[in-house]
């Protein structure tokens, strides 16, 4: 059966928590001049006082114990590991400041405490950022008319529920395991989650928790004919181990074919493609997604440096901000 992947997402996305994120449709609220890594000598927006920034620094300290109580964090009041925890949470503090200073309307997203909140921005992306996007054709095909106003393949029980990659940039595996098995759903067969850690351990143009390409991934599948089977039968362990592999006559799911396409400043071609097709893969940078709390996403937003891939499952154009519903791992 056919898998639709988009790559290089539209100008728009933003935020990581484990649940569906909502994200603007609205390119022109990305800030173009947002650094891509907060330097700790950033110049921060005007709209952020000083005195806010003294603030949060000053509860950070007591705030820093109720979230390694929360979060189980293991090290202990002093030391080295202690001073640099300490210190990335007060940097989040400072940031998520920041980044709720642009949050003025009531469905703005919103940041703060969660539980990336003691690694550092650099440690984040090495940990969870390493999909790989890659150049896609502008898509060609004919616009389509006559699209409902929202649209989400939730509602009709074809996406599993949202999983933890956990500490391994396996998101590149997630979001195509995720996009196989609800396509094959689509297509009149039941719901059945697929196994992630096949693709992690064989697909070897990838570099498993070390990141990879949903491309590369679906290339491989095309081109060996490996079937995947169930997540029972080759279950995550969050980790690459040697591949395992099943006889022909073991029951799995087949990619025949696929498509890479480059939605840039056709966003109602892409709604045409997921409301058609099913819910697709998108490869988007996710660097301020370490503080997103909730709410829709508008604002600090790049298309030019991709790094984590995602399961695009709807969109809501219903109200006044429009957006797309994102699937996470």
């Amino acid at each position: 059966f056919p898998a639709c992947l988009c790559l290089w997402f539209p100008e728009l996305l933003r935020d990581f928590l484990l649940r569906h994120l909502r994200v603007s449709f609205e390119p022109a609220g990305c800030s173009r001049g947002f650094s891509r890594f907060f330097p700790r000598s950033a110049v921060l927006s005007e709209a952020v006082s000083a005195a806010q920034i003294r603030s949060s620094l000053n509860g950070s300290t007591l705030e820093f114990d109720s979230f390694r109580k929360t979060f189980h964090r293991q090290y202990g009041g002093s030391g080295d590991e202690f001073k640099r925890r300490l210190l990335s949470f007060q940097e989040a503090a400072v940031r998520h400041t920041h980044l709720n200073s642009f949050s003025t309307e009531p469905q703005s997203a919103t940041y703060g405490i969660n539980q990336f909140s003691d690694l550092s921005q650099e440690e984040f992306r090495d940990i969870y950022l390493q999909a790989i996007g890659v150049r896609a054709p502008p898509f060609s095909g004919l616009p389509t008319e006559g699209l409902p106003a929202r649209f989400d393949w939730r509602d009709k029980a074809v996406v599993a529920p949202v999983q933890d990659q956990l500490a391994c940039s396996s998101c590149w595996a997630f979001s195509v395991v995720g996009a196989v098995q609800s396509a094959r759903a689509v297509g009149g067969s039941p719901l059945q989650q697929l196994s992630v850690q096949q693709l992690l351990d064989c697909s070897f143009t990838n570099k498993g928790c070390g990141g990879g390409s949903p491309t590369a991934a679906l290339s491989w599948l095309q081109q060996t004919r490996e079937k995947l089977v169930s997540a029972g039968d080759y279950p995550y362990q969050a980790e690459a181990r040697i591949c395992r592999f099943f006889s022909q006559t073991h029951h799995g799911v087949a990619v025949k074919n696929f498509t890479v396409h480059n939605f840039r400043g056709q966003e109602p071609a892409m709604m045409a493609q997921l409301v058609e097709r099913g819910p697709l893969v998108a490869v988007v940078d996710a660097v301020s997604w370490q503080d997103y709390l909730g709410g829709i996403i508008q604002h600090h937003c790049s298309s030019q440096w991709p790094n984590h891939a995602v399961l695009v499952v709807g969109y809501d154009t219903s109200g006044e901000v429009p957006y797309w519903i994102v699937q996470n791992s």
